[in-house]
């Protein structure tokens, strides 16, 4: 069974080499001189000029077709290969079949190809010329899906799909310009613990606001030393050791300037394995905290799982919007239809600030770009909520 599955595979491998090769052959083929030929009575000649009136066609049809045999090709081998090895040896194995399958069923036939254009398309002709109308026909089933699809859509839903993939295209464009101050969560907003505080307390904390990783701080959440992971903590559970101070369990903390583009520090942790970043200032202290989510979701919008409560940053009133102080200045501006200017404040909050130019109290009242702000609720030195109208 093993050696029927072997020589199956290297039968499919040897046709999609040998359609792939002619495939580079006649595309390398002048239809001038294969009319040239067929004239002269050159039956192989006549079937490669068909196939090249429609020139569009013939790599897409091509590729289609020497796709599905290398994946055939590709089925036997793997099962023979998982018959025979296991563990390491396999994987090995596979790496070593997916190598051979691109080498022997596209690079080299492609190079052959390449180099012999009229002689091997016109020794193929009659494979060349099936390949070509099967594929043609698989082509144009998934073109006809596609226009059913699109036909199937009212104008209504035409024109929502038009605005997701513009917002779409908008975010990305947003993406690669944002910095880290813009998404991350402000250090008032944090949940953190002291490093003094005992392994009973992260656990009861962890629980009580939902989060796996806590920043755990020495003197005040202006000095981040560590981050806990709760895995740390569950450990420590199961094992029955007696409770330990914070300090004991933390890992070292990946820190970041709030002025890195989110799309660099993305990268940087993926690389390093990191989930959490702490954001320093240009002084040193603590700006807040970043999270792999919070810059995907910077992409893709709000992410939420099972367990999160719904939070509403705008709440529509007579005659304007309540809003969170954390609202994005942006997402403001499009309420109102506003573009804000650029300055170092990114959300709501920090343009009441900075119109107050000091702390607000509540119900103070201030007008910026034909938008009046309402201080609506302040603790201690934060605006927490503002009421926003037109002026």
């Amino acid at each position: 069974m093993k050696l029927f599955a072997l020589i199956l595979a290297l039968a499919l491998l040897v046709l999609g080499a040998v359609i792939r090769a002619a495939g580079a052959s006649v595309v390398r083929t002048s239809r001038a001189d294969a009319l040239h030929d067929a004239a002269e009575g050159d039956s192989r000649a006549a079937r490669v000029a068909e196939v090249l009136d429609d020139r569009a066609i013939i790599q897409p049809a091509l590729g289609t077709v020497t796709t599905i045999l290398l994946v055939a090709a590709a089925v036997p081998a793997a099962w023979a290969l998982t018959q025979q090895l296991s563990g390491v040896a396999l994987l090995v194995g596979l790496a070593a079949l997916g190598f051979a399958l691109v080498l022997f069923g596209d690079l080299l036939p492609r190079s052959w190809g390449r180099g012999h254009p009229r002689r091997l398309s016109y020794r193929f002709s009659r494979l060349l010329a099936a390949s070509v109308r099967l594929g043609s026909r698989a082509v144009d089933l998934v073109a006809e899906d596609e226009e059913e699809e699109d036909d199937a859509l009212g104008p209504d839903e035409e024109a929502a799909q038009e605005e997701a993939e513009r917002e779409l295209i908008s975010s990305v464009l947003e993406f690669s310009d944002a910095v880290v101050r813009e998404v991350m969560v402000p250090r008032p907003d944090m949940t953190s613990i002291s490093e003094a505080a005992s392994s009973d307390e992260a656990v009861d904390l962890s629980l009580a606001e939902g989060v796996s990783r806590i920043p755990v701080t020495r003197g005040g959440p202006d000095d981040i030393v560590g981050i806990l992971y709760a895995r740390d903590l569950l450990a420590l559970m199961d094992s029955g050791v007696a409770a330990k101070a914070v300090g004991e369990l933390m890992r070292p903390g990946y820190y970041v300037p709030e002025t890195k583009r989110i799309s660099e520090l993305l990268r940087e942790m993926q690389a390093n394995q990191v989930h959490m970043a702490v954001v320093v200032d240009e002084f040193g202290g603590t700006a807040g905290l970043v999270t792999i989510e919070d810059i995907i979701e910077e992409l893709v919008g709000e992410i939420a799982d099972e367990f999160d409560e719904a939070e509403e940053l705008i709440t529509e009133v007579d005659g304007g919007y309540l809003v969170d102080a954390r609202l994005p200045v942006d997402d403001l501006g499009d309420l109102f239809d506003v573009e804000f200017p650029d300055h170092e404040w990114d959300t709501v909050g920090g343009l009441v600030l900075a119109l107050a130019g000091r702390v607000p109290k509540e119900g103070e009242q201030f007008e910026h770009d034909g938008v009046l702000f309402t201080t609506d609720r302040v603790q201690g030195r934060r605006v927490a909520r503002v009421l926003c109208r037109r002026t």
